[in-house]
């Protein structure tokens, strides 16, 4: 992986009222109902209830706002492939580790990942995040695919189309999931997991 992550910041003391990290959070919120295109600065000021110049306190610009609440969806998702489950034993268990977690991920950044997935490369910024969003992929596609050399999947699945359909399965999550008290994101990731690998692992 040798792209340059996406830049992250803890911002400035933040004007009365509000951080970097709470106006991000308004920010994608009005990014995912309006779309990126169709956000302004005068409404980002207008549902804040602040003026730009307290925006522009904080970041640069919209641009600014954009790329680091993807840097923050992505750099989540990237933590996954560095920790020891991820890396370590027969590649079906790792793999098994990085969907779970990548649902876990998703339900905990859910607005943040929404937002990652709907970009269409329209901007440089954008343009960054799917690169980020392809080397992703390409370590869950190796994955399956080492999977596959070691034995523990059925026979006649292809590698690559299997990566593609686990992880459509999991980004489609951010269409219709919404957090509430009672359901448990252990039992959401535990179905994800069965519905994939019960089809996917070699039982003889």
């Amino acid at each position: 992986m040798t792209t340059a992550p996406m830049r992250t910041r803890t911002g400035m003391p933040g004007r009365p009222g509000y951080d970097l990290d709470s106006l991000l959070s308004v920010a994608v919120k009005v990014f995912n109902e309006k779309g990126y295109d169709g956000t302004s600065m005068e409404v980002l000021a207008k549902k804040l209830g602040i003026t730009k110049s307290s925006i522009y306190h904080h970041v640069s610009g919209k641009s600014e706002l954009l790329e680091l609440a993807l840097g923050r969806a992505l750099n989540a998702l990237f933590a996954v492939t560095t920790e020891p489950a991820a890396t370590e034993g027969r590649y079906i268990e790792r793999l098994e580790y990085v969907v779970r977690r990548s649902v876990e991920v998703l339900v905990a950044e859910l607005p943040y990942v929404t937002l990652l997935l709907r970009v269409r490369g329209n901007t440089q910024v954008e343009r960054q995040a799917l690169a980020r969003r392809r080397e992703f992929d390409a370590f869950v596609s190796d994955l399956v695919v080492a999977a596959a050399e070691e034995g523990d999947l059925k026979t006649g699945i292809d590698p690559a189309l299997s990566s593609r359909l686990v992880f459509g399965m999991v980004n489609s999550l951010i269409e219709w999931y919404r957090p509430r008290s009672r359901e448990s994101v252990s039992d959401l990731a535990d179905a994800v997991v069965a519905l994939t690998f019960d089809g996917l692992r070699r039982t003889t």
